[in-house]
């Protein structure tokens, strides 16, 4: 994965998602992480890939201390101006203290990372997380692939990697404890979206 290129395409899409609504079935993934969180009295969130902040600001707006990172500068701009707590950073290399968060928010982000790296980032993830942290893990995925999506509406193209759900869930359960797994059908072709609730 390009990272520059990756920072680059968001860059150029910020405005057209900071204008975009999100699709009701993610309301839906996000508050049903929201009641998990307070049911097991989670205060600290992180959340990775966190776009123009629209989900970072509900989970603030309930009550959550929550952080804000993202590869694109532009992204955090937005997230910025909404008052959060928001740093350009990659998740590759998270500067934070190991044990930080007591909570872990990843939409649709950890799918630009190739498959052979993909544990050393969910590692990485692992290290800045409070023992028994929780850590919601959605993507689209459906089948088993990676590479540049040539149908990308964003320039540069960006790279994706896909898992079936078998696949997906292995890989996590290198690295955490499963607590839930579902998926959503979307009308968008072939991909579902898989949502995962881990535990350290």
């Amino acid at each position: 994965m390009n990272k520059a290129d990756l920072a680059k395409s968001y860059d150029i899409d910020s405005q057209r998602r900071a204008n975009s609504k999100s699709a009701d079935w993610k309301l839906v993934e996000r508050a049903e992480f929201l009641a998990k969180l307070r049911s097991s009295n989670k205060r600290s969130l992180l959340e990775i890939g966190a776009g123009t902040g629209l989900d970072s600001l509900y989970f603030k707006d309930a009550g959550l201390e929550v952080t804000s990172v993202d590869l694109s500068p532009e992204m955090i701009r937005y997230c910025k101006e909404k008052g959060l707590q928001a740093y350009v950073m990659d998740f590759y290399n998270l500067e934070f203290p190991d044990d930080t968060f007591e909570a872990v928010y990843s939409l649709n982000c950890l799918l630009h990372v190739p498959k052979s790296e993909i544990g050393d980032v969910l590692q990485e993830i692992k290290r800045v997380m409070k023992p028994g942290a929780l850590f919601f893990m959605g993507l689209y995925g459906g089948n088993n692939s990676e590479g540049i999506w040539e149908n990308d509406w964003c320039e540069p193209k960006r790279f994706f990697a896909s898992y079936s759900d078998q696949a997906i869930r292995a890989v996590a359960a290198e690295h955490f404890h499963e607590i839930s797994f579902h998926t959503v059908a979307l009308q968008e072709g072939q991909l579902f979206f898989q949502a995962l609730i881990l535990q350290k």
